[in-house]
């Protein structure tokens, strides 16, 4: 637990106006810095002005998973305030507010849960003290509420605002009291997200929505060829359009790859758009122009023959003896797909001189200002002192924009203008030039004894590597953990298991995607499972508790999703059920999948999930994320994913890469919480996909006979 900062708010005085700010050096790398009338300011969360006017700022990026309300919500819940009384501002990736401002792998409450409690309590205990000072009385006959501090022997009360003179001349308790969870009046409740009216009103900005005065537009033509670059253009053509301004290289930079392409400026971003459409370019494709995805699937179906680096070993699968027992192998495989975020790739930019602003959409606020040589400012050649950012709503991340490529390119082409620019991938764009979710190939080998245990298990992952994408120092003879993840920490107790991986070259950008590579392995794993069980003549959910402690979370999870969703009853002739666990970084979820199979079509009739949390901030939102995460894994699942031929993504928009539509989600979604309490916490923006796959496809075996080891699976002809 990091420590509590001594002197942790500033008296801000300024005309009439007299506010205090509240915070704790929380998170390692907050640093105080000089703001409103040069006072010092340590990692402000809460502002209080003398009209009781509170502010409370979001400093994880709000991309649809609930952050602007979770996030506050820990604050106000301590701090004895309700939403409704509060304003919410999202942080600007500024230096005071820590390194930390960032949304992925699930880990927003997770890791900010009680230290922003800490945040509230503490700014609260310091009101309190201030109140019992004016009227001489003793602290522990004053209580907060509603935003007010009051006498109890009296019935007096100070609103927050009459305090914070009081307030400013205390320091901050170091281990304030936090409050009881049966005393929670925000968290653990479904409230509404004040978010919410904003986007369904219209209101809320995005950062496609940046308007900046004498801002241009600008559209980029990158090489089509993947991994190609730029030899020479003539925008003699382009230059023509009315409202085009200037035609200019544009560098891009994605991991360890860099790209150049040609960037089209002009008064709107119609005409830029049509005057790309007339650039006579020159690329040098280097040979990737023979590139295709056919050859490239089966050269990593012949890696499967070849011993791979070893991830995690138990007993010894190669002792086995065949004699009493019965061994089966299979091949499972999923595709590249796209992260086909709805609001696409911007970014608007001023460069002026040596001073950088910027209004984007991102999952990493403090990337586009902090100082790694990884963040924006050391990527574009930037102090970053003088980075400016502006934060906004972001329309859907899913692992996309955790990257600051598209910032990059932007940023560069902005140099070469003297007024500010927006930069604006097309969906095309967005859709075809990644980086994308790597395939994942998987070769399975199971043994199981004549008794119907499960004895040995081996999953050898071949793929190409997340880590060697982002990085040319990466070490090919080393397992990338992020290639193999989960597949040997899952709870079943398995006496021989071997899990390995096989390095794939790939000149394709790759990078993560929701539940990152859990969203294929979990489907290979879980379907494989079911074989062995199907081996054995048990029961797939027997057949997995068997193998599980009875401390075992997962055996937990399992056992009320089995009573949730009454799997024990039996279906119809038409229809199946299947069931998919997972347990990985950002948490558990376990899922059973009901189909009806008539005239060679599926149909998904429901789906239940439980998901294990510990703790919980807002339950309809999480039962909000998890079906979200459910309709994501189901168009993975079953929608065409990215191939590639002559070197080019074959698919571009929505027609040739879609996404689930309306009528084809599932009619009936359930989910219910585990939520305990205590100090365990877990994610939930990403466990509730991995699981639906095997799900699905173990519902389908069960409906039709019919093993599903490759996605996608065409649904409406199976």
């Amino acid at each position: 637990m990091t420590a509590i900062s001594r002197r942790n708010f500033i008296k801000n005085t300024g005309g009439a106006t007299l506010g205090l700010w509240f915070g704790i050096s929380l998170l390692d790398g907050c640093v105080a810095k000089k703001s409103i009338a040069g006072a010092n300011n340590f990692t402000p969360y809460i502002l209080v002005d003398r009209d009781n006017n509170i502010t409370i700022y979001n400093i994880k990026p709000e991309l649809g998973q609930g952050t602007f309300q979770s996030i506050p919500s820990l604050i106000a819940e301590e701090f004895e305030v309700t939403l409704d009384q509060v304003k919410i501002l999202n942080s600007n990736g500024e230096k005071a507010f820590g390194p930390h401002q960032s949304a992925g792998g699930s880990s927003t409450v997770r890791g900010s849960y009680n230290e922003l409690r800490k945040v509230g309590a503490s700014a609260k205990e310091m009101l309190l003290a201030a109140a019992a000072t004016k009227w001489g009385a003793n602290a522990s006959d004053c209580y907060a509420e509603n935003g007010k501090v009051f006498h109890r022997p009296f019935n007096k009360s100070f609103t927050y605002g009459e305090l914070i003179e009081e307030a400013s001349k205390l320091d901050a308790p170091k281990d304030p009291k936090l409050k009881d969870p049966k005393d929670f009046k925000i968290l653990g409740k479904s409230m509404p997200r004040p978010d919410v009216p904003m986007k369904v009103g219209g209101r809320a900005v995005y950062g496609i929505d940046a308007e900046v005065p004498g801002m241009l537009y600008a559209s980029v033509q990158r090489c089509p060829v993947i991994g190609g670059t730029l030899k020479s253009f003539d925008a003699g053509e382009a230059m023509k359009v009315p409202g085009v301004v200037k035609v200019v290289e544009a560098e891009r930079k994605v991991g360890k790859y860099n790209y150049v392409g040609v960037a089209v400026v002009a008064n709107s971003y119609w005409a830029a758009l049509k005057a790309r459409k007339l650039l006579k370019i020159d690329w040098d494709t280097k040979g990737f122009e023979t590139f295709n995805s056919t050859d490239y699937e089966n050269k990593l179906r012949s890696l499967g023959n070849e011993d791979g680096v070893i991830d995690k070993q138990i007993g010894s699968v190669g002792n086995v003896t065949a004699s009493t027992a019965h061994t089966i192998e299979a091949f499972y495989e999923t595709p590249v797909v796209a992260h086909s975020t709805m609001e696409p790739m911007n970014c608007t930019v001023r460069a002026n001189g040596d001073k950088l602003e910027i209004w984007a959409s991102t999952q990493v606020s403090s990337s586009v200002t902090g100082e790694k040589d990884g963040n924006l400012p050391a990527l574009a050649g930037y102090k970053p002192e003088n980075v400016t950012f502006h934060e906004s709503f972001v329309g859907g991340g899913f692992g996309r924009r955790l990257y600051l490529d598209f910032m990059v390119e932007a940023v560069n082409i902005a140099k070469q203008i003297d007024k500010p620019v927006k930069v604006i991938w097309s969906r095309e764009d967005t859709t075809q030039f990644g980086p994308f979710r790597p395939m994942t190939f998987s070769k399975l080998k199971g043994t199981v004894s004549n008794d119907g245990k499960l004895i040995s298990f081996e999953h050898k992952v071949i793929s190409p590597s997340l880590h060697d994408s982002s990085d040319n120092k990466f070490d090919k003879t080393k397992v990338d953990g992020s290639m193999v993840e989960g597949i040997g920490s899952q709870d079943y107790e398995i006496p021989n298991l071997k899990t390995s991986y096989v390095w794939a070259d790939y000149h394709v950008p790759v990078c993560a995607w929701r539940s990152v590579t859990s969203s294929t392995l979990a489907f290979a794993h879980e379907c494989f499972i079911d074989e062995l069980a199907h081996q054995a003549k048990k029961d797939p959910m027997d057949f997995r508790l068997q193998m599980l402690p009875q401390s075992s979370d997962t055996r937990r999870v399992l056992e009320k999703l089995r009573e949730f969703s009454n799997c024990n009853t039996p279906l119809p002739a038409g229809k199946g059920r299947g069931v998919g666990q997972w347990l990985f970084f950002a948490g558990l979820c376990a899922q059973v999948v009901e189909v009806s199979y008539a005239q060679n079509k599926i149909k998904v009739d429901k789906v239940f999930a439980v998901i294990d949390l510990g703790t919980v901030v807002n339950p309809d939102n999480v039962k909000n994320q998890v079906e979200g995460a459910i309709i994501m894994a189901l168009t993975a699942a079953t929608k065409p994913g990215i191939t590639l031929a002559d070197g080019k993504v074959q698919q571009a928009n929505f027609d040739t890469a879609p996404v689930l539509r309306i009528n084809e989600t599932p009619p009936e979604i359930n989910v219910l919480i585990l939520a305990e309490g205590g100090e365990k916490i877990k994610g939930v923006g990403e466990p509730g996909l991995p699981p639906f796959a095997p799900a699905l496809c173990n519902a389908i075996f069960a409906a039709t006979g019919k093993r599903i080891r490759k996605l996608p699976v065409d649904i409406t002809s199976i």
